[in-house]
């Protein structure tokens, strides 16, 4: 019987990171202190829509690009 891992890793914003196994965008914008903050979040090329945070799981490789707002003038 094989070992499941329990981390995968994945690359965020240039720079390999490891999460547990079934991490959600929610999951890992939590983890970094930018969930409830203005973000905008591709996964693999493609925007991710802030109403499938919750629902979207990262794999093993997923390349992540997070963009914070930052507010001023």
């Amino acid at each position: 019987m094989a070992n499941t891992p329990s981390t995968l890793t994945l690359r965020l914003n240039g720079a390999p990171e490891q999460v547990p196994v079934g991490t959600t965008v929610a999951a890992l914008l939590e983890r970094h202190g930018w969930l409830g903050k203005r973000v905008a979040v591709e996964r693999n090329g493609a925007i991710v829509p802030k109403s499938a945070y919750e629902a979207t799981i990262l794999c093993d490789g997923d390349v992540l690009e997070i963009v914070v707002a930052v507010g001023g003038g």
